[in-house]
């Protein structure tokens, strides 16, 4: 008796490992972190991946924002980090995490913790100006400040943006007479002439668009609203750079489970009602696959080390 009930344990005991062994991703819920307040661009899209990935697994999905640290900490990243390599904690974050959250003394994320599964936005930043400036592209921009105090708003030092504008500052010659951070960044900013240039993104300057002068995007292509309107690469080839929002999975996670959530993820981005926002807004939405998105980031971590020379 002592023999078969031995037996019958180990029988059991091998049918629940066999069928764990058998178990397919996904069969919990899943979280995608977002590390920002609700609402702008890589929440909404990212919530349609999310939406989409339920409705094709039969698994819940659902957005976690974790506001705060857009220079660092980086608390969005530091719960993907920290959580199980099996991919249920799934993160979108912007350039500032892979590029240099292993490079700026946090713990948590050092060595480099992520491999993107894809980029699939880069958002429209501009810099911009009013329509009856006496410089209408960055060249004229660049003599006029040579001889004249040029005041440029923007929304915070350690974005991508403000440093690329005022690296190409520096590669052109010049600096800004002054620049301030501002919550805001729109039509009403230029016209009370609380800044004569400003770096921002298109959407909040389409209602005004015909009114003002669009002097360079900060993406790696041209925006299809201001077709016109050249790239800072095409301007300054070694500030080619842009800030991009993809997905990312920590180190170890399986192959077939990011397979899983990348073939959820390109297809939403690419669906009529993420191209919308795209039309919408002036962002950039794509899939850029794992390989490429790791090339970028390798390219950019390059990039991002000269700025910083530049701006020392």
């Amino acid at each position: 008796m002592k023999l078969s009930l031995t037996l019958a344990t180990a029988a059991a005991a091998a049918l629940m490992s066999a069928g764990a062994a058998l178990a397919e991703y996904p069969e919990k819920p899943v979280n995608f972190i977002v590390p920002w307040p609700p609402g702008d661009l890589e929440d909404v899209l990212t919530r349609m991946i999310a939406e989409d990935f339920q409705t094709e697994y039969g698994i819940a999905a659902a957005v976690v924002n974790k506001p705060g640290g857009g220079g660092g900490p980086f608390p969005g990243a530091i719960e993907v980090a920290n959580a199980p390599a099996d991919g249920y904690t799934i993160g979108s974050f912007v350039i500032g995490v892979p590029v240099v959250g292993h490079q700026i003394d946090i713990p948590p994320l050092t060595p480099a913790k992520f491999d993107p599964l894809g980029i699939f936005l880069t958002y429209p930043f501009v810099i911009a100006t009013s329509g009856d400036a006496p410089y209408s592209s960055m060249a004229e921009l660049a003599a006029y400040a040579r001889e004249n105090e040029v005041a440029l708003g923007h929304f915070g030092d350690v974005l991508t943006p403000t440093q690329v504008t005022k690296a190409y500052a520096k590669t052109a010659g010049f600096d800004f007479g002054s620049d301030a951070a501002f919550d805001a960044l729109d039509c009403n900013t230029l016209a009370s002439g609380d800044a004569d240039v400003i770096n921002t993104t298109l959407q909040l300057i389409l209602p005004c668009l015909d009114s003002v002068k669009v002097l360079v995007s900060i993406t790696d292509e041209r925006i299809p609203l201001i077709p016109d309107t050249p790239t800072i690469g095409e301007l300054e080839a070694s500030l080619d750079i842009a800030l991009w929002n993809g997905l990312f999975v920590t180190k170890d996670t399986p192959q077939d489970v990011r397979d899983k959530i990348i073939a959820v993820a390109s297809k939403t981005v690419m669906s009529e009602r993420a191209q919308n926002v795209a039309k919408e807004t002036g962002a950039l939405v794509y899939w850029q696959n794992a390989d490429d998105s790791a090339a970028r980031i390798a390219k950019d971590i390059d990039t991002v080390a000269r700025i910083g020379e530049l701006l020392e």
